[in-house]
């Protein structure tokens, strides 16, 4: 029988009275791939937090390898074996995939030491060996600002692998990628179990599928249910909670919100007049049944994200309909804000995202200018 590697027990985390997780109980092997799913507010990166000690639990415990983490802050966590990866890659963009990885296997070097010194041997094996694990030998020498968005996933995953955390934690990895770079990714983890312990954090349910051993489901800060894919996905309390009817929003609509919603958070934050905007836009473009258009905006405020790679989504628009729908929406949401009080002028990072998109969209210029009077004349 496998030594379990984590053992979480009764853990409650209290947010000025909400209960964020609530007396949530977990357990898993050493060696085990595990997969989290459910619902938006289940308590899902709240788990994350506590394990890698970024918040501290109100009451139970967390049992890493049979040690009591609370109170050990993230460092500390980190040197015991636990590795996490967030949502956004977080990788050196001015260094090589290469360099990035050189920096990972030796913490005590600083970039300067990186892009100067010289590795030893044995660095220079581990980095190719991590290369050939995450697949991109061939692009070692590239600087990491070039890679796609599915690239830069997999160079933060060997980046953390580097580091030898006898834990990963996955943070949704795959949300903005085309269906290539999530195969892809789904691979590289299933070969990562092999010698890791993982915890996957994931909404996209056809990639859920693709890596799942186990899935534990997540509601409102407990689990709801553990089991294999199927018998998961076969739950009445998961139907009904999390898995529901098939969404409303197909996937090709859904990347006409994340291109829109991309820009207009490229300053770091969505104002509410910005969201409230490509919601009411988005549902009534796609139905026209006003029952409808409230569960489709309801669905809308939960797929809300900023973080995708909105070159490889705007290269998948092929129809220039669809293309002036976005020029037109975009040019609408960088001026709604700036028509309310607290903010009486144009935004200029999603001015500036604006631009970048009018390029990427590559729409004549006789048709951007006749979108934004037209759209400019409604406001």
């Amino acid at each position: 029988m496998n030594q379990q590697i984590l053992a979480i027990e009764d853990l409650t985390v209290s947010f000025d009275g909400f209960k964020a997780l609530n007396t949530l109980n977990f357990s898993m092997d050493t060696g085990e791939l595990r997969v989290i799913i459910g619902p938006n507010g289940a308590g899902k990166t709240t788990f994350l937090d506590v394990i890698t000690g970024k918040v501290q639990p109100t009451r139970g415990r967390v049992l890493f390898k049979g040690r009591n983490l609370r109170r050990k802050s993230e460092d500390v966590i980190v040197r015991m074996g636990i590795g996490r990866k967030f949502q956004t890659p977080r990788v050196y963009l001015n260094l090589t995939v290469r360099e990035n990885l050189d920096l990972a296997c030796n913490r005590r070097k600083n970039v300067f030491s990186t892009l100067f010194g010289r590795p030893a041997a044995s660095e220079r094996r581990t980095v190719l060996g991590l290369l050939e694990t995450i697949g991109l030998v061939p692009k070692a020498d590239l600087q990491a600002d070039l890679l796609s968005h599915g690239e830069k996933q997999r160079l933060e995953i060997g980046m953390l692998v580097a580091q030898s955390p006898d834990l990963l934690l996955v943070d949704e990895p795959v949300a903005g990628l085309t269906d290539e770079e999530t195969e892809n990714i789904a691979d590289l983890l299933i070969n990562l179990a092999e010698s890791h312990s993982i915890i996957v954090i994931e909404h996209d349910m056809e990639f859920v599928r693709l890596i799942a051993r186990k899935v534990t489901v997540l509601h409102e800060g407990s689990v709801l249910c553990e089991g294999s894919i199927d018998e998961v996905h076969n739950d009445p309390r998961v139907v009904e909670v999390y898995l529901g009817r098939e969404s409303s929003i197909s996937a090709h609509q859904m990347k006409l919100l994340r291109i829109v919603t991309a820009m207009a958070w490229s300053d770091g934050d969505l104002a509410p007049e910005e969201a409230e905007l490509i919601i009411a836009r988005l549902s009534q473009l796609f139905s026209t049944d006003s029952e409808e258009q409230k569960k489709l905006q309801t669905e809308l405020r939960d797929y809300l994200a900023a973080n995708v790679d909105i070159d490889e989504l705007v290269a998948q628009i092929e129809n220039p309909e669809e293309r002036e729908l976005i020029l037109k929406l975009g040019y609408e949401v960088i001026n709604v804000s700036a028509r309310t009080p607290n903010e009486p002028t144009i935004n200029q990072q999603e001015a500036a995202a604006y631009k970048e998109l009018i390029k990427l969209l590559d729409l004549p210029e006789v048709v951007v200018n006749r979108l934004e009077t037209d759209t400019a004349e409604s406001l």
